[in-house]
Parts: C-alpha cells; sequence; structure tokens
C-alpha cells in the first residue's frame, strides 16, 4: 500500500513538472518546470532537452548526462542561456560572448576521470538556439556541445527544496 501511495504521488509530481536534481551543475533537490511563455532571453535558467546527437551520445556513455525522458533517454538540463541566436560566442581557455567575458566559464582540458575533454569551436550562435552554460566548474555546457535547439526547451527551473552543496 505504501509503495502504491508512493508511486503514485511521484507520477504526479512528475506530471505537474516537478524534477529532481542529482547533478552539482546547479543546487541539488526539487524543482519544477514552468511553462515559458515568452521568447528565451539571457540569464533565463531552463530546464533543456539535449538532441540526440554524437556529442550526446558520448556524453551518455562517459556518465555526464543521467537516465530520463528527453528522446534519447536522458534527463533534461538546467542550464543557464548565456546567448541567443546571432550572438557571438569565443571559446579558448574560456567563453566570452560578443567579447565579454563570462564568468566562471573556464574550459576543461580533460574529465573528472582524465578523459580528453573537446571544446565546442565557437562562432555564432545559429537563428532558434540558445548557448547554455553552468558556474559549476566541471558542468557539461555548451563549452563542449555548443548550442541547442530552442525547440527543446521543456521550461523555466524553478528551485522549490534545494541545497547548493
Amino acid at each position: 500500500m505504501a509503495a502504491c501511495v508512493l508511486g503514485g504521488g511521484a507520477v504526479a509530481a512528475f506530471t505537474a513538472g516537478y524534477r529532481i536534481n542529482l547533478t552539482p551543475s546547479e543546487p541539488l533537490g526539487l524543482w519544477r518546470i514552468v511553462a515559458l511563455d515568452r521568447p528565451p532571453a539571457a540569464g533565463d535558467l531552463v530546464f533543456i532537452c539535449p538532441p540526440q546527437t554524437p556529442a550526446m551520445r558520448v556524453a551518455r556513455e562517459r556518465g555526464y548526462l543521467r537516465f530520463g525522458t528527453c528522446p534519447g533517454g536522458v534527463a533534461p538540463l538546467i542550464k543557464t542561456i548565456i546567448a541567443l541566436a546571432g550572438q557571438h560566442v569565443e571559446i579558448g581557455a574560456h567563453v566570452s560572448v560578443d567579447g565579454v567575458r563570462v564568468p566562471f566559464s573556464d574550459v576543461a582540458t580533460r574529465d573528472g576521470s582524465g578523459r580528453p575533454m573537446a571544446p565546442d569551436s565557437g562562432g555564432v550562435v545559429p537563428a532558434a538556439q540558445v548557448f547554455l552554460h553552468s558556474p559549476f566548474s566541471g558542468s557539461f555546457d555548451s563549452r563542449y556541445f555548443g548550442p541547442l535547439p530552442v525547440s527543446g526547451i521543456l521550461g523555466l527551473a524553478k528551485q522549490v527544496l534545494t541545497n547548493a552543496p
């Protein structure tokens, strides 16, 4: 009986847009996906489903992406939009958007297991895409996989009950 109640509660919470974040890219805990009723903007913290690309398949194999409900069986990412279509992103030792250095954007050459990391080439963000970032130094974000389609945005990410480690 208790398992049925817990299972039913979990399904109801999931249906209502609640998600649990277990990665250090953003505070750990309970989040909610809130509908985005306007075009995305720089500074928006969003839930986004990554497309099924070779880079994302490698990320899944390496354990950067957790199991979830997005296409390809991965969990949505929680990231901040730092550049929109038409903006210029430069990636070197760190990331700059339109010539302004992004804080906490150093680019790693190796992941936590010592495997080589290949940064994205940067450039102008294409139409209908966004460039994503997390201030966590070990985050797998657009520094490595490039811009993602706006169509993958599920909504804004709002903290409900979280704890920053």
